[in-house]
């Protein structure tokens, strides 16, 4: 019981987070035409995210986002392909992810700080 509760949850955990990777890129990506189309240099880009307290929150949830529905799959494709299940294939992709996240918090506070 206590199994497929976690598969539960680890299913809707993904799909969770597949409906706001959604928004997080078509946001992203208007963000980018908009300033390409603007004719923003990579310095004026900058400059707006060094200003801006919501262009890295924005961000820090979308890299959230990202490193949870990755883990997520990892972990979905490791049983499926691999046939790797267990606390050993829980414990790979929960690393993975967790290293997502901090390369993706890493980004984040470059561009922002």
């Amino acid at each position: 019981m206590r199994d497929a509760r976690a598969e539960l949850f680890l299913w809707a955990a993904q799909r969770v987070t597949a409906a706001f990777l959604a928004v997080f890129v078509l946001v992203h990506l208007a963000t980018i035409v908009y300033a390409v189309r603007g004719g923003l240099t990579a310095a004026e880009i900058l400059a707006r995210t060094h200003s801006s307290l919501a262009i890295p929150i924005f961000y820090a949830f979308f890299v959230l986002a990202a490193s949870i529905h990755g883990a997520i799959g990892l972990r979905n494709i490791a049983a499926e392909w691999l046939g790797w299940r267990g606390a050993s294939a829980n414990a790979a992709v929960s690393l993975a992810g967790l290293a997502l996240l901090a390369l993706g918090l890493r980004a984040v506070l470059a561009v922002s700080a």
